[in-house]
């Protein structure tokens, strides 16, 4: 049988990775296109859905280079989850996206929790409180804050769906997507309930079908931008959670993975349906038999980006970006772990696990004259093992896990230093894997091979992933981190309401 190919679109925060992979698992080429979030008041964050769509053409064409449109078998994307795109009924898309880490509906979220008898009986309900930047009380904000979007309002869609959408002009919404908006793992169907209770229509709710599924064919427009083929196959996909713990290889009953990216992220694959707990959702997997327990810490690599455009801007402009990647990790390597007892939380945005928060922002701790901008920068490294640590804490206790050790993806698991900071302070064993990068793409490539029957079953991974380096913890640190992870905890707890007193009204003030 010939090789088949399919085109794979990871469609992040910052923007898309595409790759062309063929069905032995190799990744023939790839390509990757930026686009920008819009903050019009604190805590909002927007994208423009056709920079999604622009993006995705300009590496479509790109990746052609390396093949024959003839050769390619599909179309899958994999995108960041909870978006809230809402189209009219020709599908013209009413505003920009309200992305995953927007905070405005913390109003909204904190009525709907009191409508089931307040925050300590919805937790008890569902096993975590929920924020601003949950979808369902976003679509509440939509409702009450934009009513004339809200009436003109067909279908309100996802990335992937408005991707999907996009491709074929179909409209659905797919099990691991719906699954952060408000899905039943157990019955695999929307949890009406709460939309109901939010007073939202969920006739503009989109009809759901599985990650394998064909969600359509290219269209002869669609096919036109893009330089393909009309009526190529375009699959289910899935969000970039699921898809990141497929490309770690990580498919199997109680296997583990970390990505850090843009954000950071740590799950599990189970096939229970456990409650959800301190930040943590059990949400559909890739796999339609499998569910993943994940919590995701918002901001990660982003910190990086922040700290390199206002610690580092005239090495930047001097040496360029890949030079200054050198450099910082060099700065950071000179500095004890530890970064002589500085702490710098990660939550620039809020957080979602270990805890859940939309006032909470990100904390320089007991900054002294001692310290340099490589303290800085390693406090920040380490500031994102602490979370970590701290998720790794939750499960074991809330869920009763062993994770001796677990896979490493995304592109900072190619910085060596940070790897080996993690084990160290999580005093984990972690592997890196050979598609660091590209799991999330390849992730969506298995979904489209297992749709077309090619792959019998998501395990077929197995062959593929292939692991990397292996990163021990180191003993000499561990008294160091242990005293630290406590002062990193207890930063939170005594700020948390000066965070909320700072910046509550600030973040909920309509302009």
């Amino acid at each position: 049988m010939a090789t088949e190919i399919v085109i794979a679109h990871d469609v992040g925060t910052s923007g898309v990775k595409s790759a062309l992979v063929n069905s032995k698992g190799e990744i023939i080429c790839h390509a990757t296109h930026p686009y920008p979030m819009f903050t019009p008041q604190p805590g909002w964050v927007e994208q423009d859905p056709l920079d999604y769509w622009n993006a995705i053409v300009a590496n479509t064409k790109i990746l052609l280079k390396a093949t024959n449109p003839d050769e390619i078998a599909g179309l899958v994307f994999t995108t960041q989850s909870m978006g809230i795109i809402p189209v009219d009924e020709t599908g013209t898309v009413l505003r920009r996206n309200i992305t995953w880490v927007d905070g405005r509906a913390e109003e909204q979220a904190r009525w709907l929790m009191n409508l089931f008898g307040g925050r300590t009986a919805f937790k008890s309900f569902l096993g975590i409180e929920i924020t601003g930047k949950d979808v369902i009380p976003k679509l509440r904000w939509l409702k009450q804050n934009e009513p004339d979007i809200y009436s003109k309002t067909y279908k309100v869609l996802d990335v992937n769906g408005y991707l999907r959408f996009k491709a074929t002009g179909n409209v659905a919404a797919e099990w691991s997507g719906a699954s952060s908006w408000g899905f039943n793992v157990k019955k695999k169907d929307w949890e009406h309930l709460f939309f109901m209770a939010a007073g939202f229509d969920r006739q503009k709710l989109p009809e759901l079908i599985r990650s394998t599924d064909i969600a359509g064919v290219l269209t002869k427009e669609a096919a036109k931008e893009m330089g393909l083929n009309q009526g190529i196959p375009v699959y289910g996909g899935c969000d970039d959670s699921q898809s990141a713990a497929v490309g770690a290889g990580c498919v199997a009953e109680g296997s583990v993975f970390a990505y850090l990216g843009t954000a950071a992220q740590l799950g599990v694959t189970t096939a229970k349906a456990v409650k959800f707990k301190n930040g943590a959702a059990c949400i559909q997997g890739a796999d339609p038999k499998m569910n993943l327990l994940i919590g995701v810490t918002e901001t990660a690599g982003n910190n990086v980006e922040w700290l390199i455009q206002n610690f580092y801007k005239m090495e930047l402009e001097e040496f360029g970006k890949e030079k200054m990647y050198e450099l910082l990790t060099e700065e950071v390597k000179v500095v004890q772990a530890g970064a002589d007892e500085l702490i710098f939380t990660p939550w620039f945005l809020g957080e979602r696990c270990p805890v859940s928060t939309t006032t909470t922002r990100g904390t320089m701790f007991n900054l002294g004259m001692e310290h340099t901008r490589g303290h800085i920068a390693r406090a920040l490294f380490e500031g994102i093992g602490y979370n970590l640590r701290w998720i790794i804490e939750n499960y074991e206790k809330d869920f009763r896990l062993n994770i001796p050790e677990f896979r490493f993806i995304g592109g900072g698991s190619q910085n060596k230093t940070w790897m080996q900071a993690v084990a160290d302070i999580t005093g984990r064993k972690i592997i890196t894997t050979n598609y660091p990068t590209m799991a999330g793409a390849l992730g969506a490539a298995m979904c489209a091979f297992v749709g077309a029957r090619i792959y019998p079953d998501f395990s077929e991974i197995d062959r593929i992933v292939k692991t990397k380096e292996t990163f021990l913890p180191n003993a000499e640190n561990k008294a160091t981190y242990d005293k630290l992870f406590v002062n990193y905890k207890n930063v939170y707890r005594s700020l948390k309401a000066t965070y909320h007193k700072a910046n509550y009204d600030r973040f909920n003030t309509a302009i």
